[in-house]
């Protein structure tokens, strides 16, 4: 059975950082693409970034291109979302998620090519 803890979500003022934190169990995590979706009060749930299997491919959303990194360390299955000059808008719950296939040649970014899902960790902007 696949497990995806997420941490690391609170409160913080614009322009602020937070670095959140996923945790793979149950499937050879350094085989799966990983990635970041998040999604606000009254809003559907929207990718954010991704990254490959062996970590030398990201992609991002471009509302967060340039604020938000996205990395990886296959020997903790743990990956990271460090997300900069934070903005009201980028409040939401994120949630972690495991691709659907392993080794991927291409990185995905709809919901449906990911298959495990984490519980989510609450981010809040204040303006």
């Amino acid at each position: 059975q696949v497990q995806l803890v997420e941490s690391g979500g609170g409160l913080v003022q614009a322009g602020g950082s937070l670095r959140l934190s996923c945790v793979a169990s149950g499937r050879t995590f350094s085989s799966y693409a990983m990635a970041w979706f998040r999604q606000a009060p009254g809003k559907e749930r929207e990718f954010v970034t991704a990254i490959n299997w062996n970590g030398r491919s990201t992609y991002y959303a471009d509302s967060v291109k340039g604020r938000f990194t996205i990395s990886r360390d296959n020997a903790k299955n743990t990956v990271y979302l460090q997300m900069n000059s934070l903005r009201p808008e980028d409040t939401a719950v994120y949630s972690c998620a495991v691709d659907r296939y392993p080794r991927r040649s291409y990185i995905a970014s709809p919901e449906y090519e990911y298959d495990y899902w984490g519980q989510g960790t609450q981010v809040t902007v204040s303006s």
